[in-house]
C-alpha cells in the first residue's frame, strides 16, 4: 500500500535520534493512517452502493409507475423489477408516495433544465429551436417519464400542485417575460406567450404520450432516426414561421 503524504525521511531522522521509542511512535502513526484509510474506503463503499441502488429503484419505478399507474403500482413490483428484496426497498424510500415524488422531482427537474437556451440565447430562434429539439429528445429517449407525468396531470396533480403553483408559475413567468421582449423588439409578432410554451408543450410531449398512437399509423412501428429527425426539424420550422421568427 503506498501511504503517500508520509514524510518519511523526517520520521527516519526522528528514528535515529531518539531509538526504539521513535519507532513505536511510528508503527503507531502508521496504524492509526492505516485505520482512517479503511474507514474511508468503507465509507466510500458503502456510499456507492447506496448510489447504485437508489438508481436502480428509481429505473425500476419509472417502469411500474407508467405501467400500472400510481393506483397500481405497489412497492412489491418495483422491488421484484429493481431485483431486490422489498426490506431494502423500504430502507431508500419508506412509502410509495415518497418513491413516486422523488420519481416526479427528477422528470420535473429534467424538464426546467430543457429550456436553459431561454438564459443561453438571445435571439428567439436559438432560443426556442433549443428548447423544442430538447424537449422532443426527451420524449424520445424517456417516454416512460412523459407518460408518467401526463397521468399525473390527468388525476388532478394531487402531489405536485405545490411545484406547479409555485416552482413552475415562478419558472413561466421568466419565459414568458423573455418572449414578451421579443414581440417588443419586433423580432417576432404578437401573441400570447403562454398560450405558445402551452403548444410547445403539447407537440413536443404528444410524441411520447402517444407514442402507441403513432405506431399504430406507422405501419406498427416505432418511428425510426431518420423519421423522428424529420418530425423535429418540422416542428422546430412550423412553430418558428408561426411566430414570424423565420420567413
Amino acid at each position: 500500500m503506498d501511504f503517500q503524504g508520509f514524510s518519511l525521511k523526517k520520521q527516519q531522522q526522528q528514528t535515529f535520534r531518539d531509538g526504539p521509542q521513535s519507532f513505536t511512535r511510528t508503527e503507531d502513526f502508521l496504524k492509526n493512517d492505516l485505520s482512517k484509510y479503511k474507514k474511508t474506503a468503507k465509507s466510500v463503499r458503502k456510499n456507492q452502493i447506496r448510489i447504485n441502488n437508489e438508481r436502480r429503484i428509481l429505473a425500476a419505478a419509472v417502469k411500474i409507475f407508467a405501467g400500472y399507474g400510481y393506483q397500481g403500482a405497489t412497492m412489491r413490483k418495483i422491488a421484484e423489477e429493481a431485483g431486490l428484496p422489498k426490506a431494502n426497498l423500504h430502507y431508500y424510500f419508506q412509502t410509495k408516495e415518497q418513491l413516486y415524488r422523488q420519481v416526479l422531482d427528477g422528470i420535473f427537474k429534467d424538464w426546467l433544465a430543457a429550456a436553459n437556451t431561454f438564459d443561453e440565447c438571445e435571439e428567439p430562434v436559438e432560443a426556442l429551436r433549443g428548447y423544442i429539439e430538447t424537449k422532443m429528445d426527451l420524449s424520445r429517449k424517456r417516454p416512460l417519464e412523459s407518460r408518467i407525468w401526463a397521468e399525473e396531470i390527468l388525476r388532478g396533480a394531487p402531489l405536485i400542485q405545490d411545484q406547479l403553483e409555485q416552482t413552475l408559475a415562478a419558472w413561466l413567468d421568466t419565459r414568458v417575460k423573455r418572449i414578451t421582449d421579443w414581440i417588443n423588439k419586433g423580432t417576432i409578432q404578437a401573441m400570447n406567450p403562454r398560450i405558445l410554451m402551452y403548444m410547445i408543450w403539447a407537440v413536443t410531449q404528444h410524441f411520447a404520450d402517444f407514442e402507441s398512437q403513432i405506431r399504430a399509423l406507422n405501419q406498427q412501428q416505432n418511428l425510426s432516426d431518420e423519421q423522428f429527425a424529420e418530425a423535429k426539424k418540422q416542428v422546430v420550422q412550423t412553430i418558428l414561421k408561426g411566430i414570424g421568427a423565420l420567413d
